[in-house]
């Protein structure tokens, strides 16, 4: 748990996977991004799965949900999944699924809203049961036609039982959460991609979600992945984020990274250079 003004902020981690370092990476070769990450012999490289935990104006916001309970033993072995799942991150932090006021997904792919729903009584239902779900319009429309590129992560157990039960919120891009937390519409990885931002007494902080897969993602804006959708919007959308980011020294929060959870962008002989925090 750490503060940044009047805001309470903890990341929750829902495990760590070995995915392919292709994915990651996209077409840069990796004779460069090993120097980076190095891989395994199976060309694998470990990923974080972050939640982040907000405490502001009375509300509990949780950021993503994960993978989630819901994965069969062949996932579980697939994503070679392991470590400390949300649920039990919850607990640790003193906190229960019913303790969660709002729920925002950074977007609806697998790995950052699987754990929106789980199994009670043989069917599918809301995890946090006192919570409304915050989905950008353009994110849910995407998920609930997707194609031959995103029906892979694409769920509709991991969204559409919030809509059966009334627990969803569709927003229309930029939108206030509570006086210190809004929701920013940052596409490219997806087209609805949106990131939350934090101010408080001065201090800034955005989680990113999927703008930059990886921290270097935000040094060298040509890296992009091979999962984004929109690769010229998603470069164009990190300039953005990251001229800002450096003129009003904002906090970047990463959710996958292996080594850095947050850092400031600094600029320095025309290139950016991220300098980590430990939270």
């Amino acid at each position: 748990m750490f503060t940044l003004g009047n805001v309470r902020l903890q990341l929750l981690s829902d495990g760590l996977i070995w995915d392919d370092g292709g994915g990651a990476f996209g077409l840069v070769p990796r004779t460069r991004w090993e120097k980076i990450i190095p891989p395994d012999e199976h060309n694998r490289i470990p990923m974080r799965s972050d939640s982040l935990l907000i405490e502001s104006a009375g509300k509990r916001i949780l950021v993503d949900t994960g993978y989630g309970e819901k994965l069969t033993p062949a996932d579980i072995e697939r994503l070679s999944l392991q470590g400390r799942r949300l649920r039990q991150s919850l607990v640790d932090a003193g906190l229960s699924p019913e303790g969660i006021d709002i729920v925002i997904n950074t977007h609806l792919h697998a790995d950052h809203c699987g754990g929106n729903t789980i199994y009670e009584d043989g069917r599918i239902v809301p995890a946090f049961p006192r919570a409304e779900y915050w989905v950008q319009r353009l994110e849910m429309a995407d998920a609930r036609y997707p194609n031959e590129r995103t029906r892979n992560t694409y769920f509709a157990e991991n969204f559409v039982p919030l809509e059966e039960s009334g627990r969803l919120r569709l927003l229309y891009g930029d939108t206030r959460v509570t006086p210190e937390v809004l929701c920013i519409a940052t596409p490219g990885h997806t087209r609805g991609h949106q990131s939350v931002y934090i101010e408080s007494a001065g201090q800034k902080a955005l989680f990113l979600g999927d703008v930059a897969t990886l921290a270097i993602g935000m040094e060298r804006l040509a890296w992009v992945t091979a999962y984004d959708i929109d690769p010229m919007q998603n470069i164009e959308t990190k300039r953005r984020l990251g001229r800002w980011a450096i003129e009003e020294h904002v906090l970047l929060i990463f959710m996958h990274d292996p080594h850095i959870r947050a850092g400031y962008l600094r600029e320095k002989d025309g290139w950016w250079k991220l300098e980590p925090v430990e939270l």
